[in-house]
């Protein structure tokens, strides 16, 4: 509320002969018009990009972004996995690189401490991104001297290696995901989520495939030095993308930086509503993850061989995930988030139809396209949706924490809500199951209509600049 601001002298009672609304005794009474100051103005969101900034800019610099994120965790999970087994190293050994990957789980414990103390140039966000992006290209490089051996002191420097990248690039994801958020106005977070995935995606083939094809051609230790120089090429975009404003409230202590998120999300929602956008969270992809489980197992049940698997799923998948999440940051602009959330949510659960027409008919290679190429396309869409809702509830001043609490949150029902789907396939037959994950959807339906109504632009709970401090 704004507030009013009465001067000491705001009221006086003064002597003056002849003036009408004289007391009996005849000293006049004047009551002069308080002295108050202008309304202090509702506060705006000091993350808000100049209004000079060409949108193409900001969505230039969350591609990039997207790029820098992609790299690394494609080092760590498949190419160091292949170099290893190049290498003769034991299959369980390898199995084990799986457990470097839990810093990407565990980031949210150590988000706060990017909160709390920013690194003020470029700005607070683009600054921790230098610094772990330089980090990055460092720790990337020196994989390229490993010299992997089954002998046991090499595998360990291997894996210190691996859990090192990985500490490091889930903090870069940490301040990604924040600059993001803090950077995209509401009507660019359906574009800035494209472009944020189309980034990684470009750096998924880059690595995975542009770099097994240079270890094939000038060895391993090339594959790593171009990934090295990959994200060594986003610096310069980090270095020149736009910057944000100094937040007029920043965390003043670690204490706030730690339970600050979680105190603001309740205030601003309410414990009944933050606990339904919580379960939302868990519940929106879910029909996704049932069926991105099985799909591949699906694929080997149905006779498709390994071969036909990876270039339709891996390579002609990946291409029509990245259109359709194009395709729903443009739709984003015109429809709003909530009905993006709507109409996105609809078509990604119905494109499961197509796994259960293949299971049901048949149809050989070119069904199997055309499953892969409708469900994916769809799943780019509800993609898009999904980081644009989980932009709209974090507040700058917490955004490092609170989108890798909600990021968090998905990733562990992603893994739990979706460990069944097994024994649910194995149960009632492929055709059922895909059936059965249409209705999976209908919780978060139902939770859309309390939470993101269609008539309303933004959910309810949602941070907003003009409201919410910053």
């Amino acid at each position: 509320m704004p507030s009013r601001n009465v001067s000491a002298h705001g009221f006086r009672v003064g002597l003056r002969a002849g003036t009408a609304g004289s007391l009996g005794s005849g000293l006049p009474l004047r009551i002069p018009t308080p002295k108050v100051r202008p309304p202090c103005p509702l506060p705006v969101a000091s993350d808000s990009p100049a209004a000079s900034v060409a949108p193409w800019r900001r969505l230039l610099a969350v591609g990039a972004q997207g790029v820098a994120s992609g790299t690394p965790y494609m080092v760590g999970s498949k190419l160091l996995q292949g170099w290893l087994t190049a290498s003769g190293i034991p299959l369980g050994m390898i199995g084990l690189l799986s457990l470097a990957e839990l810093p990407y789980t565990l980031k949210l414990f150590w988000a706060p401490l990017l909160d709390r103390w920013p690194i003020p140039w470029p700005d607070r966000r683009r600054g921790w991104l230098l610094v772990l992006q330089l980090a990055l290209v460092a720790v990337i490089g020196a994989m390229a001297l490993l010299r992997p051996q089954a002998d046991p002191a090499q595998l360990t420097v291997v894996g210190i290696v691996a859990v090192l990248l990985a500490v490091v690039s889930a903090s870069q994801d940490v301040m990604v995901d924040a600059y993001r958020t803090d950077l995209l106005p509401e009507a660019e977070r359906g574009g800035g989520a494209a472009a944020g995935a189309l980034g990684y995606r470009a750096a998924m083939l880059a690595v995975g495939a542009g770099g097994f094809m240079l270890a094939g051609w000038l060895g391993w230790p090339a594959a790593f030095l171009g990934s090295a120089l990959l994200l060594a090429a986003v610096v310069p975009f980090t270095l020149t993308a736009p910057a944000l404003q100094p937040l007029a409230h920043p965390p003043r202590s670690l204490r706030e930086a730690i339970v600050g998120p979680a105190k603001e999300f309740l205030g601003r929602t309410g414990g009944r509503r933050a606990l339904l956008i919580l379960i939302l969270v868990m519940l929106y992809r879910w029909p996704d993850s049932l069926l991105n489980g099985m799909a591949v197992p699906f694929m080997l049940k149905a006779g498709f061989s390994a071969a036909e698997i990876g270039a339709v799923n891996g390579g002609w998948g990946i291409a029509a995930t990245m259109a359709g999440t194009a395709f729903g940051g443009v739709l984003f602009k015109p429809l709003g988030l909530n009905r993006s959330l709507w109409v996105f949510g609809v078509i990604g659960t119905l494109t499961n139809l197509a796994y259960w027409a293949l299971a049901r008919f048949g149809g050989g290679l070119r069904a199997l396209v055309i499953t892969v190429s409708v469900e994916q396309f769809a799943s780019g869409m509800v993609t898009a949706a999904f980081l644009a809702l989980l932009m709209s509830l974090c507040n700058p001043r917490f955004s490092a924490t609170q989108y890798a609490l909600l990021s968090g949150v998905y990733a562990l029902s992603r893994s739990l809500l979706s460990a069944p789907a097994g024994f649910l396939a194995a149960e009632v037959g492929w055709t059922s199951f895909f059936a059965l994950t249409l209705a999976a959807a209908v919780p978060s339906f139902l939770l859309l209509a309390v939470l993101a109504p269609w008539r309303e632009e933004v959910p309810r709970g949602a941070f907003e600049a003009d409201r919410d401090p910053t």
